[in-house]
């Protein structure tokens, strides 16, 4: 074995989900330049997803690109398996995959949609976080790891008026946070939450509402809303040695709401 391998499997190891834009695109090009290696899903325009994983390897970091669909259960199963084939390893996971549904009133929100919702944001991160644990747990003769899920300011506000089942799907992914916290952290498995308010991402626009972080601005105590790069810093610290006593967090990045 090389120095240069020995080198490389002491490098963590981070499956993002959701990284061909917006927050997850910053997230992983900020844990590429902090030194990580990254497993990165997408579910369509490979073009950039190849843009995202070509940013990450000039600074240093070996990517393993994966295209998935998370409303497909049996794909989102796939997910930690093949990261680990391709990277040799995983030591972290970045649950950022998600969907808002469109933007409207609560009666206006057709079931089948709430559905999907809750397929991508909550029962996808079951399926995924279980094999990531499963994978880093010592109980298990893993050598532990940290998952950060992504959430939403939505989770404890409710949304009213504009997306009252995402909200729903967020307050769920934080619970997954808090119990799965509190059952592996004996077993070496920090699980913590980011919850962004709202973001320059075209999140908005796939809601239906493509100028809505403007139109928040008023209401947000900073007057603005928040960039993709201000989200990846908590995460990148959640995932490192300065948040080894850190588990079961939330850190709300919401410009003060």
């Amino acid at each position: 074995m090389t120095d240069a391998t020995i080198d490389r499997a002491d490098r963590p190891a981070t499956l993002v989900t959701g990284a061909s834009r917006g927050i997850g695109r910053a997230i992983a090009e900020r844990l590429a330049a902090d030194g990580h290696d990254l497993a990165l899903t997408y579910r369509e325009r490979a073009d950039e997803a190849e843009q995202v994983a070509a940013a990450c390897r000039a600074l240093g970091a070996d990517v393993v690109l994966l295209r998935v669909d998370f409303a497909d259960l049996d794909a989102a199963a796939r997910v930690v398996p093949d990261a680990i084939a391709g990277l040799g390893r995983l030591t972290g996971l970045v649950n950022n995959a998600g969907i808002t549904g469109r933007i409207g009133g609560f009666l206006d929100a057709p079931i089948e949609e709430s559905e999907l919702v809750f397929r991508i944001n909550v029962f996808a991160p079951i399926v995924v976080t279980r094999a990531a644990i499963a994978h880093m747990s010592t109980d298990r003769g893993g050598t532990g790891g940290a998952i950060v899920n992504i959430s939403s300011g939505a989770a404890t506000n409710g949304s009213p008026n504009t997306y009252v089942p995402y909200a729903m799907s967020k307050a769920a992914l934080n619970i997954l946070t808090l119990g799965t916290a509190r059952e592996f952290a004996a077993a070496g498995v920090r699980v913590n939450t980011v919850s962004p308010g709202t973001t320059y991402t075209e999140i908005h626009a796939a809601a239906g509402r493509p100028n809505a972080p403007e139109e928040r601005a008023p209401r947000i105590p900073m007057q603005r809303a928040g960039q993709p790069h201000e989200i990846a810093g908590a995460v990148a610290y959640l995932l490192s040695p300065d948040a080894s006593y850190t588990t079961g967090a939330d850190i709300r990045i919401a410009g003060g709401n």
